[in-house]
């Protein structure tokens, strides 16, 4: 029993040790990790590398999301102004404006002819 308690206190004092080394720097002065700094560099600029990307990546598809609310904008538009033609072009909106202007202007009685 005595035993276990002993065990019990050295393994607190040594995770207490272990949180204290990472907190206090000197995990960084361990052998392991003098060894292997180059490849904990390399670990941390991929990860800012990922953290870029992911970043543009989501500002890519924000502005994809704006550019397509536009676009559906602009077809209803380019809709709305084709269909406002197509009636103004029409033959009798166009012999109603010109009656209303009084213009010498007249319909043509007979249809047109091709010349071969």
């Amino acid at each position: 029993m005595m035993a276990d308690k002993k065990k019990k206190e050295k393994e607190k004092k040594r995770r207490g040790a272990w949180l204290s080394s990472i907190l206090g720097g000197d995990i960084l002065a361990n052998e392991m990790f003098r060894k292997q700094w180059k490849l904990m560099v390399l670990i941390m600029v991929l990860i800012l590398f990922y953290i870029d990307n992911r970043y543009s990546c989501q500002q890519q598809l924000i502005e994809l999301d704006k550019l397509k609310v536009e676009l559906t904008d602009v077809k209803y538009d380019a809709l709305t102004r084709s269909s406002e033609l197509m009636e103004k072009s029409r033959q009798s909106k166009i012999q109603e404006y010109i009656e209303s202007k009084q213009s010498e202007l007249e319909i043509a009685t007979t249809p047109p002819y091709l010349i071969k």
